[in-house]
């Protein structure tokens, strides 16, 4: 598989001049944060709100020193559909990029940012935004416990 997955860019929902989102094995740190926001940032937004999803290391109570995600081929496609129906289903500008590989405690999997005139329905957004990406987009997760065990999660 590739750095990053699926096609290149294409045009945001709501405007920008290119599409931020992707499926990626780059790592997720405040340079990819920034260029996300300001892929929806606009002046006639007065909120922009975004979400980092970041490994933590307890899952049910166990103790977990890494996870490692697993993409389908077709992973920025689909998270491409995700954002365009999100914007298309609010009226706002979002995006969103998905890491996946070998991912420690502390780091970023998930940033999902949306814009909008007011706070409250940017967080709407955004929070749609990343339950969709959960629910459609084709990555697989494998949390490796500290007493030596592996699950997947989510099939």
């Amino acid at each position: 598989m590739s750095e990053t997955q699926g096609e290149s860019s294409g045009a945001v929902q709501g405007g920008a001049s290119e599409d931020v989102s992707r499926v990626t094995t780059e790592v997720l740190d405040d340079a990819v944060a920034r260029a996300v926001e300001d892929a929806v940032a606009s002046p006639e937004c007065g909120a922009v709100v975004t979400f980092r999803g970041v490994v933590r290391d307890v899952d049910g109570g166990r103790g977990v020193t890494r996870l490692d995600y697993e993409a389908h081929p077709d992973a920025t496609a689909v998270i491409r559909r995700c954002v365009a129906a999100v914007a298309t289903e609010t009226g706002l500008r979002v995006a969103a990029v998905h890491r996946y590989g070998v991912l420690g405690i502390g780091d970023v999997a998930l940033v999902a940012s949306a814009a909008a005139g007011h706070r409250r329905e940017a967080f709407e957004a955004c929070s749609l935004l990343v339950e969709r990406i959960k629910a459609e987009v084709p990555i697989w997760k494998r949390q490796h416990f500290d007493d030596g065990v592996s699950e997947w999660v989510g099939l």
